[in-house]
Parts: C-alpha cells; structure tokens; sequence
C-alpha cells in the first residue's frame, strides 16, 4: 500500500482505475475498506482513491491528543489531493469523512469538482451532550480496548437496520472496527469527533458554497435528518437525498441504492446540468403564486 507524508503524518492510500479522480473519505467506525462496494463500482469510470485517516493503521497514530481535530481531518485531505496531484476532485465522505469533505469545500473550493456528504450531522442537535459522550466514549476506548468497543459500538441505534438487513455484512463492519487502533481511535473520537462545530454554525459559509453537493441521509439515522435539510436549504448547489429504512453506515448498507445516487449525481455534474437554485424570496402562500 502506498503513503504519503502529509502535515507531518504518514498516510495510506490505495488508488484503482482511470479517470477523473474521486476521493472517498471514511467513517470514525470505518476505514478504506468501508468502500469496497464502491471502489468495485466507481473504479471501472473513475480513478478512485482511498485512504486511512491519522490514527487508523498502517497510517500513523499521533500519541498526541492535540494531532486529532476537524482542522487536521481537512488539511490532511487537501494535502492528499494535492500530493496525488488529483485537483480538482470529486469527493465523497461519510459520517467524520462526510463533515471532511463538506469543510473542504467551504474553505478549497478550488480542489473540488463535486461534494457527496454522506451521513453528516451528528452532535449538531446537542452539542454540549454530544462532546460529554465522545469524552466518555475515548475513555472507555482507552480502557476497554477495541474489541469490547466495536462490540458495543457497532449495536448503536442507528446501526441496527444495517445489522438486520445484512448480518453477515454487518459482522464485517463490525470485525473491521475491532481490528482499530485504541489509541487513534480514543484520539479521534475525542479530537475530530467531540470537537467540531455544529452544522449550524456552518450558516452563512453554507449560503455561498457553490460547489455541486448531494447530501444523503437515512430516514432512520435521526441525528442527520434535520442537519442535511439545513444543509440543502442553506447550500444553493446542494441536493438532499433520503434513502428509506436505512440508518448511518449508508454506503455499506444499501450500496447498489448509493452508487446509483452518487454516480447519477456525478453524472449531472460532468454534463454540467448540476446548477445552483436561483435565490427566491419566501412566497406569502403555499399555493398561491406570488404576484409580480
């Protein structure tokens, strides 16, 4: 597996296909093998790219608490693309990886020809209880280790309709999970997870994104329902697509549903029919047309 030195730390990255680049970004419970099913798709149009984030073996794992934030999580991206000299990009991210490349696009819109934020939107709602359990979860990381974790971890609510739609699929996951770094994953929790911003405060920086972005969710993964409306309403190039019965690990669980979405969506963007929404003010009436 090839690396690459970026910000200081060693990162691991596979490369397949030809074409036009598209970067996919994992989840905190996932790794470059999270996108299997995608990277067996996509590779035969796109040259695809995937990689482990700091803290997720054979990358390297920072015994600094301090190396793991939102900050490092994009500029490690962005030093990636720019390495692999891949700008511009699509880029595809789920869950910690959907806010990486949702930041990468708001702050180096130039490095990205599409955004497909996936999953994106925990700890908007509560932000205080939200950094009180990721405390708690890389605590128990540290002193459990990883095995009992992903046991515990990988039964999460919004991961059940996964484990009952797929249980081989699912004990895969959940099996790659317990193969994690304790120490990176107790730094990542703690770092990127507990202390990025909210959704909500993304307000006024969402309202000039002119990146094309689709934002897919779970109608059962609760924590991002109302962050990717927010997300779609604020963004005038953003697209929001709600797959039905399906919670958080999207990508894995209903991968022939994403990798139409995505591809389609891709699609639009290459043939330029992507376009931002015109600005409109609100209408007095629901059904009555604005007079003019």
């Amino acid at each position: 597996m090839p690396s690459a030195l970026i910000n200081g730390v060693r990162l691991h990255y596979e490369t397949y296909g030809q074409g036009v680049p598209l970067v996919f970004v994992h989840e905190f419970a996932g790794d470059q093998r999270s996108w299997d099913p995608q990277v067996r798709f996509f590779a035969r149009r796109y040259q695809v790219i995937t990689y482990n984030a700091r803290g997720y073996p054979p990358s390297d794992v920072p015994a600094d608490t301090g190396a793991y934030s939102q900050d490092h999580a994009v500029e490690d991206l962005r030093g990636l693309i720019l390495h692999l000299r891949l700008a511009p990009a699509h880029v595809c991210g789920l869950s910690m990886g959907g806010y990486a490349t949702l930041h990468l696009g708001l702050r180096y819109p130039e490095l990205a020809r599409s955004l497909a934020v996936a999953g994106c939107g925990y700890g908007s709602d509560d932000q205080a209880q939200f950094r009180r359990d990721a405390e708690e979860l890389g605590r128990r990381i540290e002193e459990e280790g990883m095995a009992a974790f992903a046991a515990s971890y990988a039964r999460g609510p919004f991961r059940i309709p996964f484990m009952r739609k797929d249980p081989q699929g699912w004990q895969a996951f959940a099996d790659a999970l317990a193969q994690h770094s304790a120490r990176g994953s107790a730094g990542t929790m703690r770092g990127v997870q507990g202390r990025r911003p909210s959704v909500y405060d993304l307000r006024e920086a969402l309202s000039t994104l002119a990146v094309p972005t689709l934002i897919v969710t779970g109608d059962e993964d609760g924590p991002c329902l109302a962050p990717g409306v927010f997300m779609k309403q604020q963004a005038p190039a953003a697209g929001l697509l709600i797959l039905p019965r399906t919670g958080h690990t999207i990508n894995l669980e209903e991968p022939e549903a994403f990798n139409r979405a995505v591809l389609d969506f891709l699609t639009l963007v290459e043939s330029g029919r992507w376009q931002a929404r015109e600005p409109e003010p609100p209408g007095r009436s629901a059904l009555l047309p604005d007079r003019r």
